[in-house]
């Protein structure tokens, strides 16, 4: 165990300024606080923060990380307060103490909707002062380094959370050696099998062919001295989990994996680093599609290098990474870099980024506090960690970036969201292209927007980025939000008449409170968008008459209102079904035609009161015998209309007619004659199609030609 001298000596590398009384003080202090607690190695806990310490001393980083260091743990497992931290520490270290204990509280690891809720505290947390996180990741590094002394479920836990959330963040920081390790750590516990096999593998093959590292080096120096140019070059094998994602991903066993080597060129300056890639490409062979170059183009968390590939000794691809020894301090540290010392000053390296600066860039893309769709706010997190880059250009030749697999409409969301908004196509290189294209890096791509376009339901799965994703749902709800509304106050309407009670607002009011909604307006919503049912809401006031069975209703009754020997029938132009409001139009002779109350063709009749007949649906179930047309515009893919078939026989419908009234290449038009019970019974089964991603459109069909 590290004694205080031998910590304060390792920040005297980097700080020989470092504040050696207020170290000391720490380690004595925590050191105190933890004595007679043990790890579960069996070792003293104060190892642990001391370790952590030392591992951010790697980084270079202030007295303030280091002192926070030694002393995260004391306010969770000691008597420590954060006011004796406050008085002996100062408020700064109080503040990253305390922002670290509320960060090992919570279970990033659960599966439920509490996992995005605290997923967004750490991303608030990290938004105040980014330190908190770096010393987090430290803590997390060096327990997952000792996990084999904790219990096998405890290790798959943490492994689990380790992989999915720490090291994906350490990457998205610019970490990468940290974001490798973790996730190597993590492979080890998850799949130790797979781990061993890749292992296996490797020493076979340096068995068949000997230790290639050191040969391909000695290429790579060779090349560059006969060049004139001064460089370091190291290299090394990728890690078994690195080793094992591009077998998954490229579907290839080991023996066809060849870029398992990765090297890296340090020169004196930019400009060398292209005399490094023209020496390099003038040798050997590049491989088409692996070259980024991240100096004309950084990342988000300062990142700068060259990526190439190419085919090296005896055609083994390998990667190599070309960057300045300033570059290679940011791509170490990532955003760390912000704080990092030398000779006790701050480095001012103009590569690293502005820490407040990126962290709130990273913590707008991920809604606010009040965001409620905490689910949705999980997704764009981790979709945004997880992405790499690609730099598109527009036709002004501004640069966008966007995560790898972004599609035209992620770009036209990335430029504005009233842009997004609009978009009817785009044109990448000149080429019209379908919304879904996958685009690469170095394309030149245009947006073709119309006034009056909507985002579409199925934009949701073309979209890949979380911003984009968010803009389109949110659309989508207010659009819809209306309709939803509307139509589930006339269904609780109806469901309140069948139990002779009215549907007022007081009793709307009443059944949000009971089923912990925010108002009637979001009940009704809820509603509308068949996420709770009418019955539901009248159970949650009535339980014991929402309860009692509901008779059924006969077929040739189904309407009461209507005059003695009256005939009675549905009028084609609205198609009513129980559930709606209702109102007869009597013809001489023809008996009486029934219309939804908002049929338009009612608009003709406005002048002629004495056809008018005020009627109403009986009480009760009704049988599945009211046909009701729906228009709907499906994807030309195989199994789409099958499917879409088998959806309706889910919903308890049944299929009574089918036309197709439109084909093109790429789009069936179809009008589905459905049988439904009611309203309700209609909107789940019209909710279950429109939900397929290979629907573009859903509506019921108003064909007033056909009004009587």
């Amino acid at each position: 165990m590290l004694d205080a001298t031998d910590l304060i000596k390792l920040i005297r590398t980097y700080n020989p300024k470092t504040n050696e009384a207020l170290i000391t003080a720490a380690y004595e202090f925590g050191g105190r606080m933890h004595e007679g607690q043990t790890r579960h190695s069996g070792d003293p806990y104060f190892t642990h923060p001391i370790e952590v310490a030392a591992l951010l001393t790697e980084q270079r980083l202030d007295d303030a990380t280091i002192v926070t260091a030694l002393l995260h743990d004391t306010v969770e497992d000691t008597r420590a307060s954060y006011s004796d931290i406050a008085e002996q520490f100062g408020d700064e270290i109080a503040e990253l103490v305390d922002g670290v204990t509320k960060l090992t509280n919570l279970q990033l690891s659960s599966t439920e909707t509490k996992q995005a809720e605290n997923f967004r505290k750490l991303f608030m947390a990290m938004s105040k002062d980014l330190r908190v996180i770096l010393v987090k990741l430290a803590d997390r590094l060096h327990n997952m380094r000792t996990i084999r002394h904790m219990k096998p479920e405890k290790q798959v836990q943490k492994a689990r959370e380790t992989m999915d959330i720490y090291a994906p963040l350490a990457g998205r920081m610019g970490m990468h050696w940290m974001r490798e390790e973790l996730e190597d750590l993590a492979f080890r516990v998850l799949n130790p099998d797979a781990r061993a096999s890749i292992i296996r593998r490797f020493i076979t093959l340096q068995k068949e062919t000997g230790n290639v590292v050191p040969k391909i080096t000695d290429d790579i120096r060779t090349e560059l001295f006969s060049a004139g140019i001064e460089a370091r070059v190291s290299g090394r094998a990728k890690k078994p989990h690195s080793i094992w994602r591009k077998m998954e991903e490229k579907k290839q066993g080991f023996s066809r994996l060849s870029d398992i080597y990765g090297f890296r060129v340090i020169c004196g300056s930019e400009d060398e680093c292209y005399r490094v890639l023209g020496a390099i490409h003038r040798r050997w062979r590049s491989v088409p599609g692996r070259f980024k170059d991240y100096i004309s183009q950084p990342k988000s968390n300062g990142y700068r290098s060259i990526h190439t590939t190419v085919s090296g000794r005896d055609g083994k691809r390998v990667e190599v990474q070309i960057r300045t020894q300033q570059m290679h301090e940011v791509a170490e540290t990532g955003v760390a870099a912000h704080w990092s010392y030398r000779d006790g000053e701050r480095v001012q390296n103009p590569f690293a980024v502005d820490p407040s600066k990126w962290v709130t860039q990273l913590t707008e893309r991920f809604g606010t506090e009040d965001d409620e769709d905490h689910d949705e706010f999980l997704e764009n997190v981790k979709l945004e960690m997880y992405s790499d880059q690609v730099f598109c250009f527009s036709p002004k030749g501004d640069v966008i970036k966007l995560p790898r697999g972004a599609t035209p409409l992620d770009y036209a969301y990335a430029i504005h969201t009233r842009i997004g908004h609009s978009c009817v196509g785009a044109k990448v290189d000149g080429l019209r292209v379908p919304l879904w294209t996958r685009l690469r890096n170095g394309q030149s791509v245009e947006i073709i927007t119309a006034e009056g376009q909507k985002p579409q339901p199925t934009w949701i799965d073309i979209a890949v980025t979380g911003r984009a994703k968010a803009a389109i749902r949110k659309s989508l709800r207010e659009e819809h939000r209306d309709r939803f509304i509307k139509l589930g106050r006339e269904l609780t309407r109806a469901a309140f008449e069948h139990i002779g009670k009215k549907a007022t607002d007081k009793a709307l009011e009443t059944a949000a409170k009971a089923l912990s909604l925010q108002d009637a307006a979001q009940l009704l919503e809820f509603v509308g968008s068949t996420e709770i049912s009418a019955r539901e809401v009248v159970q949650a006031i009535y339980p014991k008459l929402a309860d009692m069975k509901q008779p059924n209703v006969d077929p040739n009754r189904a309407v009461a209102g209507l005059p003695a020997g009256a005939t009675v029938k549905r009028a084609q132009c609205c198609q009513p079904v129980p559930g709606e409001r209702i109102v007869g139009i009597s013809h001489k002779g023809e008996g009486v035609n029934i219309h939804a109350i908002a049929c338009e063709a009612l608009a003709t009749l406005e002048d002629e009161p004495d056809r008018w007949i005020d009627l109403y649906w009986h009480d009760g179930q009704h049988p599945a015998e009211h046909p009701v047309t729906l228009n709907a515009t499906i994807g030309n893919a195989f199994g789409v209309l099958g499917r879409i078939c088998t959806l309706i026989g889910e919903q308890k419908a049944n299929i009574s007619d089918l036309h197709f009234i439109d084909r093109k290449p790429d789009y069936f038009r179809i009008l589905v004659d459905v049988n439904v019970r009611d309203a309700e019974h209609l909107h789940g089964v019209m909710t279950a199609i429109d939900a397929d991603s290979d629907v573009a459109s859903l509506e019921r069909h108003r064909d007033l030609g056909r009004a009587p």
